[in-house]
């Protein structure tokens, strides 16, 4: 199939294969939008089953980094990288190197940083070979601390406001002692989520592919550890997705009983129509996208230099950005999948528009 023709290619700008021979490299980059900005959007490395779920994972994943990024207010375009191959065992240093070559030779329309199956190590190799990365350095905290360039914990901070606006939204209170929360993957940020949820009082259910992340949340949180196959049918207040994109589908709708779904994960929706029926189920759905903007934000200050405290309050203003979406879905009643579309499309076309033509040629 032609990538043009692909059902979820989007008018993106940019479609790249990356191909090193010599260290077994497989990757796409894939650039959507930089109209408001470079493209920003981490690097996933992921055992795919064939090229053509990975081509599928980084057009959808792109995108939704262009939609991000406007909804959350930044100066910033969408892209995406994803490296075919296994996490745990396929990497080596020629990989990374070969990796952050390609990245390299865009010359800044994109930016990398951590995703899924890539952390500080990998940021650290890439930026032997490439400035266009991010979170490959120490920062200084909100608390003075010195941290790593991870922004996995602003992005649980994120997902921790923007659950909480939801369940303020749909069971109609601010506390969240007592309340019953299924988290789906406890990796970096299903874990940092959990550690806040647990703080505020909550009971955790917890499941995952690996042994020793369902470990460390039982053993840390008192988490109650189920089967990856039982998590969606848990009676429970609040199902937070915080794995791999796809899961809110068919299939699991028939078992799915929380009246709140908010979580970390990107592209959850199988298709557009599962928005619909969430709506039509009175399931509230928060839109990925506009909760998981924590680590994108964080990624963001990290580029300009801005202050701990600045990324701190933009994070917490993703309950605002959740909120209005809540509203505007009650009004209209249509789905809220639907009505963060829209709300970023309008960003993005205002920002497009009112940017500066020297700044719209800036690729870094």
């Amino acid at each position: 199939m032609s990538v043009f023709a692909h059902p979820d290619f989007d008018r993106h700008e940019q479609v790249v294969f990356c191909h090193d021979k010599a260290s077994g490299l497989k990757a796409i980059i894939a650039i959507h939008d930089t109209r408001l900005g470079p493209a920003l959007g981490g690097c996933r490395m992921f055992p795919y089953a064939n090229d053509d779920d990975a081509l599928r994972d980084v057009l959808r994943l792109s995108r939704g980094m262009t939609l991000k990024s406007s909804l959350a207010g930044l100066a910033l375009g969408g892209g995406k990288a994803v490296i075919i191959g296994d996490p745990h065992t396929g990497k080596s240093q020629a990989l990374l190197h070969a990796m952050g070559d390609f990245v390299d030779s865009l010359g800044g329309r994109y930016i990398t940083a951590a995703d899924s199956g890539t952390g500080d190590a990998e940021m650290q190799a890439f930026a032997q070979r490439t400035r266009h990365v991010m979170g490959a350095s120490p920062r200084t905290t909100l608390d003075g601390s010195i941290a790593s360039g991870d922004p996995s914990p602003s992005t649980a901070l994120g997902v921790f406001v923007g659950l909480q606006a939801a369940v303020r939204h749909r069971l109609g209170h601010d506390d969240l002692a007592g309340l019953k929360v299924a988290i789906q993957g406890v990796g970096h940020v299903g874990l940092g989520l959990a550690r806040h949820l647990k703080a505020a009082g909550a009971e955790l259910w917890v499941a995952d592919i690996f042994d020793a992340n369902v470990q460390q949340a039982m053993d840390e949180l008192d988490a109650n550890v189920v089967r990856p196959q039982d998590i969606y049918g848990l009676d429970v207040d609040v199902f937070a997705p915080c794995a791999m994109g796809g899961i809110l589908n068919e299939q699991t709708l028939e078992v799915l009983r929380a009246p709140v779904i908010a979580g970390a994960a990107n592209n959850q929706l199988a298709t557009p129509e599962i928005g619909a029926e969430l709506q039509r189920r009175n399931q509230l759905w928060a839109p990925d996208y506009a909760i998981n903007a924590g680590g994108i934000i964080d990624v963001y200050y990290q580029r300009i230099g801005g202050a701990a405290a600045q990324a701190d309050a933009h994070v917490q203003g993703i309950g605002d950005t959740l909120r209005e979406i809540f509203t505007r879905s009650a009004a209209s009643g249509e789905p809220t999948s639907v009505i963060a579309d829209r709300l970023a499309l309008e960003r993005l076309q205002a920002g497009g528009e009112s940017r500066p033509e020297a700044f719209k040629r800036q690729a870094s």
